[in-house]
């Protein structure tokens, strides 16, 4: 359940309250895709980083070690150590991203493994089981992803099958949530809109999945290589039909200063693998900007990566060290790294929400919109 607290012009301040605990929105959520988080970041560590909810992926969960499993396991939270809430995003994505041959059909999709190419069926009843199996907090809705730039045409008729396709992950999460053993009988369902870059597609398509009163919405298919202005465009045009009781998601957004402009807005949760993606190649944040600790000018510099960061990482170790580890090839300097950007990520998400409760919110976004993406 959403409870909207304050706003100012389009941005949120709100709380999510699920299963798993309460969610203070706008959020980030931390990317595990299998169950972990790249560069040796525990679940144990995530308290320590301020995570609020960690991002699982279906479909690779459902390769490797296989969602019956998990489920044997008493799921996913108890294999994995965390008690939060936890979102799994349905494999839709990963389905058209990573799957060379594909046969797309109103059933489902037909796709080799990117591991071993075993041939797998997904539809939108899979994905509800493997994800019901996994027992995560929120499960997504299986949708169509399109390449973009797709034709009208072809971008109107994946609206339509994503519509079909989302009635029935409704159905059958409501059927599997009245199954008796079912890990998480309170399992959640967000609805994906779709529509490429498409105005009339995007409202029409958000209209209809409105209608549907789900646990909560997101906006697929941007992220994917678009301008900017044209993702801020779309999450324009569609705002307006995105029920104001329920929390809204972008996916796989984004940079400080893409996350500051979506909140903007009127989003609430984001999640990207661009924080622990950069961190893992010594490209770090901090509140004067990105800072690459390749750079021979670290050398000896003993401050902490960002003299402003509470971190653990901060405040215990320097520039020179971090970078030495680089250089090492050491696997030390990729968690310390991860830890200090997913910290920075879940900071700025808090920096907002207090913006947001103070009314200083513009004030924030006129002074660290384009200064938290510039390069040190």
């Amino acid at each position: 359940m959403y409870q909207l607290h304050h706003s100012q012009g389009t941005a949120r301040r709100g709380s999510f309250k699920t299963v798993h605990g309460t969610v203070q929105t706008p959020a980030f959520m931390n990317v595990g895709t299998a169950a972990a988080i790249k560069g040796g970041i525990s679940s144990y560590d995530l308290k320590e980083i301020k995570c609020q909810v960690e991002l699982c992926n279906t479909y690779h969960l459902h390769v490797r070690p296989g969602d019956e499993l998990i489920r044997r396991l008493g799921g996913l939270h108890k294999f994995m150590g965390w008690d939060g809430p936890i979102l799994t995003d349905s494999g839709g994505f990963q389905v058209f991203s990573l799957a060379k041959l594909r046969t797309i059909k109103e059933e489902g999709v037909t796709f080799s493994s990117h591991v071993d190419g075993r041939k797998i069926f997904m539809g939108p009843e899979e994905s509800m089981r493997i994800q019901s199996n996994l027992g995560s907090t929120i499960a997504m809705a299986f949708d169509e992803c399109v390449e973009n730039p797709s034709t009208h045409e072809y971008s109107r008729l994946s609206c339509e099958r994503t519509t079909r396709w989302l009635i029935r992950c409704k159905n059958e999460l409501e059927r599997l949530n009245s199954l008796p053993g079912t890990v998480n009988p309170n399992q959640m369902l967000f609805g994906i809109n779709q529509g490429c870059i498409y105005d009339d597609l995007r409202a029409e398509h958000m209209k209809e999945i409105a209608k549907l009163d789900l646990d909560g919405y997101a906006i697929g298919g941007l992220a994917v290589g678009e301008p900017a202005e044209t993702m801020y465009h779309v999450i324009e045009v569609v705002e307006p039909f995105m029920p104001q009781q329920k929390p809204r998601y972008l996916m796989g957004v984004g940079t400080p200063g893409n996350i500051i402009e979506a909140v903007a807005r009127g989003v609430d949760l984001f999640d990207c693998v661009m924080p622990s993606r950069n961190a893992r190649h010594a490209h770090v944040n901090t509140w004067k900007g990105i800072r690459n600790l390749m750079n021979a000018k670290y050398a000896e510099d003993l401050l902490p990566i960002d003299e402003e960061c509470g971190c653990p990482t901060c405040q215990r170790h320097s520039r020179a060290y971090i970078r030495h580890l680089f250089k090492a090839n050491e696997m030390l300097a990729m968690r310390l790294s991860v830890m200090h950007n997913l910290y920075f990520y879940n900071t700025l998400m808090e920096k907002i929400r207090t913006a947001l409760d103070n009314g200083s919110f513009e004030e924030f976004r006129t002074r660290y919109g384009a200064l938290l993406d510039s390069r040190i």
